[in-house]
This record gives structure tokens, sequence and C-alpha cells, in this order.
């Protein structure tokens, strides 16, 4: 964990993986850099069609606002109409369920005849 020299309530806090891909909290800066140069971060990687992924991965820093559980985990989409759409997580098991309803979303999106017509838009 970093300091808070500024006493903004901000820190910085550092996490690897356990053999069971549980985050563990790390006290060293550099431990943190060498893990992080060697270690696959990735969590889960769906190909939902030729241009549209969902990934999920352990980003492993944190900055932690007065105590709140440190937010470790994200999932994003790249392609598609959800392109862009991130969200963080603290736990594994939140990342997992996250990235499979936004493979869900995905499909639905890249679907025929899903979602709204211009007609029923406008």
């Amino acid at each position: 964990m970093k300091a808070d020299p500024k006493g903004t309530g901000i820190l910085e806090m550092y996490f690897v993986l356990d053999e069971q891909g549980e985050p563990l909290p790390v006290s060293d800066f550099e431990e943190w850099v060498q893990w992080c140069d060697r270690a696959d971060r990735g969590v889960a990687r769906t190909v939902v069609a030729a241009d549209v992924v969902v990934l999920t991965t352990f980003n492993g820093v944190d900055e932690v606002v007065d105590g709140q559980t440190p937010l470790l985990f994200e999932t994003r989409v790249f392609g598609g109409v959800l392109d862009g759409e991130a969200v963080q997580h603290s736990t594994r098991a939140d990342a997992l369920a996250a990235h499979a309803k936004l493979v869900e979303w995905c499909r639905m999106g890249n679907s025929p005849g899903t979602g709204l017509t211009d007609d029923q838009i406008t």
C-alpha cells in the first residue's frame, strides 16, 4: 500500500493472484511489478462475433477511498453496440458473473431481430 502524503483519503493498494486465482495484497511495489510482468492476468475471454470480444482481467491495483473494497477485476466489451462498456468488480466471482451477463447482452445485440426498430424509437 502506498502512503497518502496529501491526506486525500485515497491509498493505492497492490494485489497479486494466488494459485486459486484469488487476490492477495502485497506490500512491496516492486514485488507487484515483477508479478505483473510474468503473470497471466486474464480471467475470461469470450469471442461473441468476429468483431465483438468480452474480456475480463485482473488489474491488481486499486485506489481505495476510506476503506472501500478494492475493485480489482474489470470486464470490458470490445466491438459491437456495447463497445467500450466496462464494469469493475471486487471479487473473481462477481467478475465472472458480470462477464457472463455482458456476453449475453452482446449476443442479443448481435442477433437479428432484437432490440428496438427505428419505428419504435421515433
